[in-house]
């Protein structure tokens, strides 16, 4: 039997990774003259960062009214109250064993150091109140300036 390919619909991330690995390598190489290039796209990178932090500011608000106008078309409210009490519960204690016990004696195992001591102990908080890839513009600042990460390796 030959393996047949099929065309998935979507997007090709493993080519734009691959692209833009190729891209940087090629402006490397042309010296000065990519430098231009390269501020650019760095400019593009600070702009786009402080557009996801307007976003996050704001996005809770618009959550609100989506969740708000759902919970006026629902029925029978006392059912919507106890399902929701439990999966705001089962999450909070999923987050709870995950990020304070599990993912602290992963660290604990790796490094032998104290991980509720660690500068960035905050800056994981902040994943917990929106979606993780909104507060990255936070993290990427808090690896920088806290732990002194190379801002091309952040």
């Amino acid at each position: 039997q030959i393996p047949v390919g099929t065309e998935i619909e979507g997007m090709n991330i493993l080519g734009l990774v691959l692209f833009a690995l190729v891209l940087g390598v090629a402006l490397k190489k042309l010296g000065q003259e990519g430098e231009d290039l390269i501020r650019f796209f760095n400019s593009f990178n600070e702009a786009t960062m402080v557009l996801v932090t307007w976003i996050m500011w704001y996005v809770p608000i618009g959550i609100m009214f989506l969740v708000g106008s759902k919970i006026v078309e629902m029925e029978d409210i006392v059912l919507l109250v106890t399902s929701l009490g439990k999966y705001i519960f089962a999450s909070i204690l999923g987050h709870v064993i995950h990020g304070g016990i599990i993912l602290p004696l992963i660290y604990f195992a790796a490094t032998r150091q104290n991980p509720y001591q660690h500068p960035d102990a905050p800056c994981f908080i902040s994943p917990l109140s929106v979606s993780s890839s909104a507060t990255l513009p936070s993290m990427i600042k808090c690896i920088e300036e806290n732990n002194g990460v190379d801002k091309r390796i952040s």
